[in-house]
């Protein structure tokens, strides 16, 4: 009869064991989870390849690019931004030192906090295939070069003007789909990144990564082969489109991104159908390693930081630091909880509707408007009144 009134009692530990085991698995489990790409640190690549102002849109889809990765945490550190034409600067820029992605004008994608690595002539397919290959010159600053390892988790935008298998760069020179895949085989044989992601949004996007035989790529393109990648949104005012289709909608669904976010590549895939883009999109993953449901979309445009997971407590205090008494203990003031301001809504702006824009007579309205009327006096009354008038 002893031994039974203990059975209640040892059903109970056992069942606080079971709890605690399934605990410390689901914590291990969501660990392994965090840590199944095997990277360490993020980094992007982002080029625009065009020169002059008609090709604004070019720009304005790398800087829309390079402002969503900054928000979602790489740090311009870890960005190598490449663009060929100056526009915030351009002498038909009606608005100086600004590029807008949206024809509400409200969102400036240029913002005050832009690095630039590589700007106008800089901007060639040697010097692309370098910072890749990591081929540089000594005297080339750390700001200019791709300091990635096997851990690292890269991303290449590539946009601009494009036909099947090659891109131009800046109406002068261009890079074939062969010279890009050798330049990712070298990436790999050199162990400078872990998984890469390439998009390209140009004309024949998909003929960009046909060629591709390295392991542990996943690629995107705006376009199949044979089609044309179409612009969006254009502006009367300065009389060109502010972006392509396929990276409006592509930053429209990153919006929606956050740093804790769950969406994965297949979620990524979907942007863009072809009833809103006319293209094709196309992506390839079978060089890829992972499954695409696993492969988080913060894998390649968010940044990840070193974590030591412990199970042992870890003194912060310095051992040369003496315990301070009770006595001496001060009452600090209460202060306030710290928050996080309220993000910019660029889902709102990219949906509002263009400012209606006050109207005003257009050059020499009113001189022609005065020239009407004198006409008229001098048809109806002659010459001889004109004295009354002044």
């Amino acid at each position: 009869m002893a031994n039974l009134r203990f059975l209640p009692i040892l059903a109970l530990i056992n069942l606080l064991f079971l709890l605690t085991a399934v605990r410390c698995n689901s914590f291990e489990t969501k660990a392994t989870q965090f840590f199944s790409s095997g990277h360490t640190n993020n980094w992007a690549v982002l080029v625009c390849t065009s020169r002059f102002w008609f090709n604004y849109r070019h720009v304005a889809n790398v800087l829309s690019v390079y402002r969503s990765v900054k928000r979602l945490g790489i740090p311009d550190s870890h960005i190598v931004l490449m663009l060929a034409d100056d526009m915030a600067c351009n002498h038909r820029n009606p608005k100086p030192a600004t590029v807008f992605s949206h024809k509400n004008m409200e969102l400036n994608v240029y913002g005050d906090d832009v690095e630039v690595d590589y700007r106008g002539y800089e901007v060639t397919v040697e010097n692309f295939l370098r910072v890749l290959t990591g081929r540089l010159p000594p005297s080339t600053p750390r700001s200019k070069r791709l300091l990635s390892d096997d851990r690292s988790n890269i991303l290449i935008y590539l946009t601009g003007h494009g036909g099947n298998g090659f891109l131009k760069f800046q109406d002068s020179e261009e890079i074939s789909n062969v010279e890009l895949a050798d330049a990712f085989e070298q990436m790999w044989q050199k162990r400078r990144y872990n998984e890469l992601l390439f998009i390209i949004d140009t004309c024949q996007g998909a003929s960009m990564y046909e060629r591709f035989y390295s392991p542990n790529i996943m690629a995107l393109a705006s376009s199949q082969v044979g089609e044309d990648s179409l612009s969006h949104q254009p502006d009367l005012a300065i009389g060109v489109h502010l972006m392509d289709r396929y990276t409006f909608y592509l930053l429209e669904f990153l919006e929606d991104i956050h740093p804790a976010s769950q969406a994965n590549m297949n979620d990524l895939f979907k942007v863009c159908p072809k009833s809103q883009c006319v293209s094709t999109p196309g992506h390839r993953t079978d060089l890829f390693l992972r499954d695409p449901r696993s492969a988080l979309i913060t894998d390649f445009f968010g940044s990840v930081r070193k974590v030591e997971i412990t199970r042992e407590a870890v003194n912060l205090t310095s051992a040369t630091e003496q315990p301070v008494e009770a006595t001496s203990v001060r009452k600090e003031p209460k202060t306030e909880p710290l928050s996080y301001v309220d993000q910019l809504p660029v889902a709102e702006i990219i949906h509002q509707k263009p400012k209606q824009k006050d109207w005003h007579p257009p050059d020499g309205f009113i001189l022609g408007l005065w020239t009407l009327i004198l006409l008229v006096f001098f048809k109806t009354y002659g010459i001889k009144h004109l004295k009354h008038i002044f």
